[in-house]
């Protein structure tokens, strides 16, 4: 059985699309433009098929936005006896969780426009294994037209997450208390969502598993790693054909984090999950594919 958090509903204006937001935002393209392509493996050392830079994504968010974001953040640092995050001051979350978060918009823009032909400005979003909310919170006040769902397995942060969205006064957000095993199987959240987004949750190989069965065919799952995931790319190439997907392709985007820069490893879905996957909760971690 799945838990829902009750979610205050209240309207949220905005002043803009979630396109015009994202034309607006700070990124610079690749020099050579080409479509995106499968992954070769064996040159993937030197393979990135996108770089977005950018010195601040939340400078391009409204007055409203930028309220919320600010909401949100305090509200993370006053329940933070929770052990939400490891960062303990304003600035460090700023800049090493909410620039992060933001900073994968445009990778899920360009990939989304360019391989799945659908409409940018109203996406499902599912982010697995949210944690303090993040990316997913983040992304719902960055894109009012995006429906996002939170998962999150531990009680404790969903009510957190349930206090954050009612503080904020987002509308377009869900908090669901489950395992993703468990939703996967699940006929109401299996191949429901155009995206799945998961940041600092487990290895590729096992995130594969977690989050491709909640992606409908055609659609795409994005992972946010760390500046040099080549190696677990790889390594989870098979579980990724098996969920039914292919690497598209490597973002490299600018980040505050040790080393700098973080890696969006976008994945997208070419065929159904087989009815196997996900197996049982706890499996995916103890018997990787």
């Amino acid at each position: 059985m799945f838990y829902r958090c009750k979610i205050l509903n209240v309207n949220f204006p905005s002043s803009m699309s979630v396109g015009t937001f994202v034309k607006h935002l700070p990124f610079s393209k690749p020099k050579t433009s080409f479509p995106p392509q499968r992954l070769n493996f064996k040159s993937l050392t030197t393979t990135t098929t996108c770089v977005t830079r950018s010195s601040s994504y939340f400078e391009t968010l409204n007055s409203r936005q930028k309220d919320q974001i600010h909401l949100y953040v305090d509200a993370l640092l006053q329940w933070n006896q929770m052990n939400l995050t490891a960062v303990n001051e304003v600035n460090e979350v700023m800049q090493r969780h909410i620039e992060d978060s933001l900073a994968i918009i445009p990778p899920i823009q360009n990939s989304y426009i360019s391989s799945c032909n659908n409409s940018f400005d109203n996406l499902r979003i599912v982010d697995v294994g949210s944690g303090a909310g993040l990316p997913g919170l983040v992304l719902a006040v960055a894109c009012p037209g995006w429906e996002v769902t939170l998962v999150e397995s531990m009680n404790k942060r969903c009510l957190f997450l349930e206090h954050a969205v009612s503080l904020i006064g987002l509308s377009n957000v869900q908090v669901v208390r489950e395992r993703a095993e468990k939703l996967g199987q699940d006929s109401n959240f299996r191949e429901r969502f155009d995206v799945a987004v998961a940041r600092a949750v487990a290895e590729m190989k096992v995130l594969a598993e977690y989050c491709l069965p909640l992606v409908r065919v055609g659609g795409l799952f994005v992972a946010a790693k760390g500046h040099n995931p080549q190696d677990e790319v790889k390594s989870a190439e098979r579980a990724t054909n098996l969920m039914g997907a292919s690497v598209l392709q490597l973002c490299s985007v600018e980040s505050h984090s040790p080393h700098g820069q973080r890696t969006a490893i976008i994945c997208l879905k070419n065929r159904p999950t087989p009815r196997k996957y996900p197996r049982d909760p706890g499996t995916p971690t103890k018997e990787p594919l």
